[in-house]
């Protein structure tokens, strides 16, 4: 009878810890397969960078329009939105986001954070999840610059007065920058340690939240700084994990691109025990794979690129059994012109070839997880080419010109591509 008895609790305790398993909203990694709410989760996302500020009631803000993008995509499967959590530094800057979340170190704008709380409410009233990067390797949002200035080291040099040179010789200082680094560790702690004033509840406890991403393309900027580069990465990414149990933690990687050409470096990165996933960027034109007169020529020869790249890393994700990600992906509309109305002939055929190698992946049990398309636009309707305070945001930063990699709500051929995909990641998930 003791025997029976203590089969029976066993079960019990088997079919308790499956319901919990089942019912657990936040998303995991189980033997390197993203896992929700107990069943596989693969997904076709987007990038939203520009939701906080748009969920704020300042400048910028526009709540009746933030509510109307998340329907839109919701109701087209898009449920993963990748998500600045604020810009760095003053405003009224050229080519820079604004308004700023943190001003100065320590010094928050407290419209953006009720934004940021604002946009997890409704992102979890639709079953949607963010990952939220927390640091910018580029001067679009602040990032390393406003960390290095404010660590004593000059005035950053901006791109678009001294080009992206001088910018990235500056920036190369921020790997070994000491102060730099523990003004960022400030920082998350103070975002990572709040409260959503709207739900009550913790960031921390918030499953609404995927995933705290260290920083957008995070790099080096030197072969020489990859050490230093490397151990600032495996910092970071233990504090997050010492302050949030439940999120995953990843990087925000280009990839090998990243981290000089060095696809060693990059495994290194991605193999902490810390970091809970991998991350890639694909940019044909960027990249100089795909010429700007050339665009619908040069597709063929960027997927062919694409393709060679997306496999190098799947064998390192392989090695170290970790889901992948390509977190961006973009490609110009036809002959780089910007007007809603251009075609997109060359960049649907891009999403097409880069969704299939997604799929085709997760559909036979590989590592590749997801995806977000760079960007999201959605319905605004951009009134100038270089992005000016009282523009509609779109899926394209300051620094660029407004439609350039922006998907938006009229791009019919574009989101019929997007719909094929994401039926079929969710149908491999089932």
């Amino acid at each position: 009878m003791k025997h029976l008895f203590t089969l029976f609790t066993l079960a019990l305790m088997l079919c308790a810890c499956n319901q919990a398993n089942s019912s657990d909203p936040f998303v995991r990694v189980k033997e390197g397969h993203f896992v929700r709410n107990g069943k596989p989760y693969y997904y076709v996302g987007t990038n939203f960078w520009y939701g906080a500020i748009l969920a704020s009631e300042g400048q910028g803000g526009d709540r009746e329009r933030l509510c109307r993008e998340l329907d839109f995509m919701k109701e087209m499967g898009i449920d993963n939105l990748r998500i600045l959590v604020g810009s760095d530094g003053e405003r009224g800057v050229t080519t820079k986001v604004e308004p700023t979340l943190q001003e100065k170190p320590g010094v928050y704008n407290d419209t953006i954070l009720a934004g940021l709380d604002f946009l997890l409410q409704e992102m979890g009233k639709r079953d949607m999840v963010a990952v939220l990067y927390l640091n910018n390797a580029w001067e679009w949002s602040g990032g390393y610059g406003f960390y290095l200035e404010h660590a004593g080291e000059g005035k950053a040099p901006r791109p678009n007065e001294d080009g992206y040179e001088a910018y990235m010789n500056f920036v190369a200082k921020y790997a070994t920058c000491e102060k730099a680094h523990q003004l960022f560790y400030d920082y998350v702690k103070f975002i990572l340690g709040r409260t959503n004033r709207y739900t009550g509840v913790k960031y921390i406890d918030d499953p609404a939240i995927m995933s705290w991403q260290i920083g957008n393309e995070p790099r080096a900027f030197s072969k020489e700084a990859l050490p230093a580069f490397e151990k600032w990465l495996a910092e970071a990414s233990a504090l997050i994990r010492s302050i949030d149990p439940n999120h995953l933690v990843s990087v925000g990687s280009e990839g090998a691109w990243g981290c000089e050409g060095d696809f060693e470096a990059y495994e290194r990165i991605c193999s902490d025990k810390n970091v809970d996933y991998c991350n890639i960027h694909l940019w044909p034109f960027n990249w100089s794979w795909a010429r700007k007169d050339h665009l619908v020529e040069d597709v063929d020869s960027s997927c062919i690129k694409a393709k060679d790249y997306i496999d190098r890393h799947l064998e390192i994700c392989a090695r170290i059994k970790k889901p992948l990600v390509m977190e961006e992906f973009g490609y110009p509309r036809d002959g780089f012109l910007f007007s809603k109305d251009t075609p997109t002939t060359g960049r649907d055929a891009f999403y097409k070839y880069t969704f299939s190698l997604v799929g085709d992946n997760a559909a036979k049990g590989g590592y590749f997880a997801g995806c977000n398309f760079w960007g999201w636009g959605g319905f605004a309707n951009p009134a100038h080419n270089q992005w000016q305070v009282g523009d509609d945001y779109t899926g394209d930063p300051a620094q660029e010109d407004q439609g350039l990699n922006s998907v938006f709500a009229t791009d019919t051929s574009t989101l019929k591509v997007v719909k094929a995909e994401v039926d079929r990641m969710a149908a491999i998930g089932k």
